[in-house]
């Protein structure tokens, strides 16, 4: 799922999107193209990793049904990521065909197959503690940790959006400098640098609410290892992510910064989500 995810930023990123013309699941109408310029490859490989992480999906829930669906989360992980992964196939595949070419439309395929990746890996650590025992693993915490990780979960999903739409909308350029758009600029003076500045404040935003729960944390928590770990993970990750968005416009949108920049948010929306998993358990 992993692979997913960065293969479908680098299919945007690189403008691989018609690397096989409007044919799915065919490419150019063909099982095997004739030419195979690096749109096609990008492209072909994306639906081909996509298709062999469906298989393993497969595979994952009927042994995790037959094994653990007792576990009070497991049928719902099951349901959550083969039901979202079949739906990020449809939209990209409606994509491909011409169904809909909206941006804002397109932008929402990233965070389905986000919620996707991260109910695969909530699945995972299920079975890990399964298999050591502590499936009731349980954090106890107090009404300001609970709430602002819920609130904070869910808005970090429309930052992820905001951040898919900047790179549908092609607007990763629209701003030449960080933190502010252009020199001697305040506002932002078109719809594309009104994207990407969007995108920054609401990433500001974040980085001071995430910053205050880590503080938070370590001055109240500092005896759960799993909470004071997991927030280091967790705002750790977000540092990454703020560095290289700052350095994908120093770089003039560098691939390998911008697929960093997408990994980094994705495993970050995956440690949140497991926080939710854990706070749910505490009623």
């Amino acid at each position: 799922m992993v692979f997913v995810q960065i293969g479908g930023a680098l299919v945007t990123k690189t403008g691989s999107e018609d690397g096989c013309g409007q044919s799915w699941p065919l490419c150019h109408g063909q099982l095997i193209p004739k030419d195979w310029p690096i749109d096609t490859i990008i492209e072909i490989t994306h639906r081909g990793v996509s298709g062999l992480a469906i298989i393993f999906l497969l595979a994952l829930g009927y042994m995790a049904w037959k094994q653990i669906r007792h576990v009070r989360e497991a049928k719902f992980l099951i349901y959550v990521s083969l039901s979202f992964i079949v739906i990020q196939s449809l939209i990209g595949a409606a994509a491909v065909v011409g169904i809909y070419e909206g941006d804002f439309i397109l932008a929402a395929h990233f965070g389905i197959s986000l919620i996707c990746f991260a109910a695969v890996l909530l699945l995972t650590l299920l079975i890990f503690e399964t298999a050591h025992g502590v499936e009731t693993r349980k954090i106890i915490v107090k009404p300001f940790l609970r709430y602002n990780t819920i609130l904070v979960t869910i808005y970090i999903y429309f930052v992820i959006y905001s951040g898919a739409l900047v790179r549908h909308t092609d607007s990763s350029l629209a701003c030449t400098e960080w933190p502010h758009c252009m020199p001697g600029q305040i506002l932002p003076g078109n719809f594309y640098q009104a994207v990407q500045m969007g995108h920054r404040f609401l990433v500001g935003i974040l980085f001071i609410w995430m910053l205050i729960i880590f503080i938070h944390v370590l001055r109240n928590y500092s005896e759960s290892r799993i909470l004071k770990t997991g927030w280091m993970i967790a705002f750790t990750l977000l540092v990454l992510q703020v560095i290289t968005g700052m350095l994908s416009v120093f770089t003039q949108v560098n691939i390998f910064i911008a697929l960093m920049h997408a990994l980094f948010i994705t495993l970050l929306f995956g440690v949140l989500c497991y926080f939710i998993m854990l706070l749910s358990r505490n009623k």
